[in-house]
């Protein structure tokens, strides 16, 4: 049936900072999600190859500190360039299987220089293709000390049965302006990646399916003590300042009418999966739509630039 959605969220831990064992852990998700059936997964914030746990607890915004560059570099190596080919099994599993797939992933893209790393959401249809490539627009606190601020490029929403569905990393969840970004697109599956925290998607979840009445799913990562490779670059430093636990999960879905499916979970690691139902948006879209009949466009207007930036532009004249 067209009007119901069949979702997984994968909370599950990368292989901290490595890249490939982590895309080895994304894989073997997808399949079991796949086997039981789900039309769309979803993982957590910049879960390749990890968020950048290490800049809270080693004195990360140090000038010109040899640490934080050796950290820095290893991060920077060991994350993902998609014009290189690094999702394409990933692509092949998402066509193979007929699953769509929000990824968050630390992007190194060629086409800002492939030096500088972004906070990047990416989405892949059932098809295997990659239609968007939504790099975070304002990194929050100490991760502006590794990320790059995004641009407007990745503000899309895909098809997806009757759905219609857009995302968001972590705290630009809290941008109003980017919200409404999507919910003009005529977003009523709203995706919200994180780095892990039940105290990040106990709220905010509930809120923004009531403004939106959409249904809204928050995918959180884990993150332990255990799950940092014995090749960490000052791992002794890293560990040493530590708690046994870095991010609790979290993931969650709540309804357009923002009441809890799947209330937020903690602690667990593996596959949670849910069936969605169209006709509960136009349910509750009959009191509230907020860019619809309950809006005034003759008064409130939002202008969005979604042009990809870059720092050069080159021409050249050809005979």
């Amino acid at each position: 049936m067209e009007n119901l959605l069949k979702v997984a969220l994968a909370q599950i831990a990368p292989v901290w900072l490595n890249k490939y064992e982590t895309l080895e852990k994304v894989k073997n998700s997808i399949l079991e999600a796949a086997s039981q059936g789900c039309e769309l997964i979803v993982f957590g914030e910049g879960l390749v190859p990890g968020y950048p746990f290490w800049l809270a607890i080693t004195n990360g915004s140090a000038w010109d500190d040899k640490i934080q560059k050796e950290i820095h570099a290893h991060y920077v190596k060991n994350s993902v360039q998609i014009e290189k080919g690094d999702l394409k099994e990933i692509q092949a599993l998402a066509k193979t299987h007929q699953i769509a797939i929000y990824l968050g992933i630390i992007e190194r893209p060629i086409d800002r220089g492939g030096h500088s790393i972004y906070c990047t959401l990416v989405f892949i249809n059932p098809f295997g293709e990659i239609k968007s490539i939504h790099r975070k627009l304002q990194p929050t606190y100490e991760e502006r000390l590794t990320w790059s601020p995004g641009d407007g490029n990745g503000l899309q929403v895909h098809p997806l049965k009757e759905f219609t569905v857009g995302g968001l990393n972590c705290w630009e969840n809290w941008m109003p302006l980017a919200r409404t970004a999507l919910y003009g697109l005529g977003e009523n599956l709203h995706v919200a990646v994180w780095p892990g925290s039940v105290r990040n998607t106990e709220n905010i979840t509930r809120m923004i399916a009531q403004e939106s009445r959409s249904f809204v799913i928050s995918v959180s990562s884990l993150m332990r003590k255990s799950d940092f490779p014995a090749n960490t670059p000052h791992l002794e430093m890293i560990l040493e300042n530590a708690p046994d636990v870095l991010a609790d999960g979290g993931s969650c879905i709540a309804g357009p009418d923002g009441k809890w499916l799947l209330e937020p979970a903690a602690n667990f690691e593996g596959i949670l999966t849910e069936t969605l139902d169209f006709n509960r948006v136009l349910e509750e879209r009959q009191n509230f739509d907020p860019v619809g009949h309950y809006s005034r466009p003759d008064v409130l207007q939002l202008r969005v630039n979604r042009e990809r930036q870059s720092s050069v532009s080159y021409f050249e004249n050809k005979p």
